[in-house]
């Protein structure tokens, strides 16, 4: 059960308009909005966790002194991948 609300949001018409032209069939312009703040707070939360193991690594790197080049690590990527698509294609 619901227990709180969002304040109310004032928007220009387009944008409403907009919004409502979205909608699938039998959603509601609120049920769109509140997904659309869910899919927002996972998105920056999701942010925030890749900024902090960015900045987590960095500080491991400048502790050990040791980098990687971005093409080793997109030759490590690209290896990864392929392994992949091997075995799903099995």
């Amino acid at each position: 059960m619901k227990s709180a609300s969002i304040p109310s949001l004032r928007v220009e018409p387009e944008l409403r308009q907009a919004a409502e032209s979205v909608l699938r069939e039998g959603e509601s312009l609120s049920s769109f909005m509140e997904e659309s703040l869910k899919a927002g707070i996972q998105h920056r939360k999701a942010q925030q966790e890749f900024i902090a193991r960015g900045l987590a690594s960095r500080e491991e790197a400048k502790k050990t002194g040791e980098y990687f080049s971005a093409d080793a690590v997109f030759d490590e990527l690209k290896s990864m991948l392929h392994d992949a698509e091997k075995k799903a294609a099995k």
